[in-house]
């Protein structure tokens, strides 16, 4: 919209139900011209410029949170589908950490959203980050960046902690080594863990486990593919996890537990 701010408002009322229902019809678009370079980034200016209404915010994230978008034919790998469910994370991660500042969505409503989100990371089977001429789908990017954002929220209920813990392990073993930066994002939600307080020794107990499941299927299976592949996943979360500790001078305890198993890992 090449308009000044009191012709985007008078747009918005006038048009704006009706642009809304076009875009999020449009929101996993297989060409990133239309999804990524002028749907994604019209929808970050409008909510930037606060120009939705606080209804409009809210009738946005409850229709994304479902099956027809965040989990539109979960389960399916190498298909189109994995846009639209990828972005809708994405665009639901923004509206969530607009609504820990706004608050445009009752407690129910936003309680509902955490909830639904929290598992969309165990869910995607569909883990490609560029896609040729299509562009990102960047699934596990924006499904981290989805997580973080419920943490952060003011209406974080600790009890999806463990579910979003799991997330960030079966992310490891979904066949795939991450090449896209994928970890430094994942890494953001144990950060964002650690910034409300949450025990640092059950976190202890998570990287335990993290390293148990690699070791209990070395032993049963073997030196399979998938085990590469979650063995290089979970080194480089971890490594990336040590420095971020590191850096920040946080929770020193799980820092030196981190170093001990990664320096462990290396040497098998």
């Amino acid at each position: 919209m090449t308009m000044n701010e009191t012709e985007r408002q008078a747009y918005m009322n006038e048009n704006g139900e009706q642009l809304i229902e076009t875009m999020i019809a449009h929101i996993g678009h297989p060409e990133d011209e239309l999804r990524d370079k002028l749907i994604y980034r019209l929808f970050i200016e409008l909510l930037a410029a606060q120009l939705f209404t606080r209804k409009q915010m809210a009738q946005i994230a409850s229709t994304l949170k479902g099956d027809h978008y965040l989990f539109c034919s979960i389960g399916e790998r190498e298909t189109d589908t994995v846009f639209t469910r990828s972005f809708s994370a994405l665009w639901l991660s923004d509206l969530i950490n607009a609504d820990g500042q706004l608050r445009f969505l009752s407690e129910q409503e936003a309680t509902s959203i955490l909830d639904a989100a929290s598992i969309y990371l165990t869910k995607e089977k569909d883990v490609r980050g560029f896609v040729g001429e299509k562009g990102w789908a960047h699934s596990i990017a924006h499904g981290a960046d989805l997580s973080s954002a419920i943490i952060a929220h003011p209406l974080f209920s600790v009890r999806l902690a463990p579910v979003i813990l799991q997330g960030i392990k079966d992310g490891f073993w979904k066949g795939t080594v991450y090449v896209d930066d994928e970890e430094e994002r994942l890494v953001t939600i144990v950060e964002k863990l650690i910034a409300k307080d949450f025990p640092e020794e059950v976190l202890i107990e998570w990287v335990e486990q993290t390293f148990d499941k690699l070791q209990f299927y070395l032993m049963e299976v073997g030196y399979t593919p998938q085990y590469f592949a979650a063995r290089t996943n979970t080194l480089h979360f971890m490594k990336t996890l040590y420095f971020t500790l590191k850096f920040s001078q946080k929770s020193p305890q799980l820092m030196g537990i981190v170093s001990l198993f990664v320096a462990k890992w290396m040497k098998q």
